[in-house]
């Protein structure tokens, strides 16, 4: 899902790490990081952010997705957990490379877009994903 959504965003070569967490260290990264002392659903740190932007700027950063937040999500939202995990993973990416609905109504707007944009291009992609599919029972 990640490179297709970074083949539609036109940067086939970029990198970026995924890391799925509980609740308890997407708390303490929240707090550490962004003075919230609370479990957030996806957090994303992007190197050019970072001291050393200059060093690789292939690497976009880093994503933290928290899985029982989205499996709670997902729930609620009634779709599958694989669509949420999607649906944060698209958001993520998008703070990495300077997207930011907190800066206001407009950007917020834009951002939506763009997420709904890049979602329904995967979706209509039908390239095969080299990961076998999980089987009943099976799952995160």
């Amino acid at each position: 899902m990640a490179k297709k959504v970074l083949m539609a965003l036109e940067l086939t070569d970029s990198e970026l790490s995924i890391l799925f967490a509980n609740d308890t260290q997407m708390q303490g990264l929240n707090r550490e990081y962004r003075n919230k002392d609370k479990t957030t659903d996806v957090l994303a740190f992007s190197m050019s952010d970072g001291q050393y932007p200059h060093i690789n700027p292939a690497i976009l950063g880093d994503i933290v997705i928290s899985l029982p937040t989205a499996r709670r999500q997902a729930k609620e939202k009634g779709r599958g957990i694989y669509e949420e995990i999607a649906v944060l993973l698209v958001h993520g990416i998008l703070h990495l490379i300077g997207y930011d609905h907190e800066k206001g109504e407009k950007e917020e707007l834009r951002m939506k877009r763009k997420e709904r944009e890049l979602l329904n291009h995967c979706k209509q992609d039908k390239t095969p994903s080299p990961y076998p599919s999980p089987t009943r029972g099976e799952g995160i």
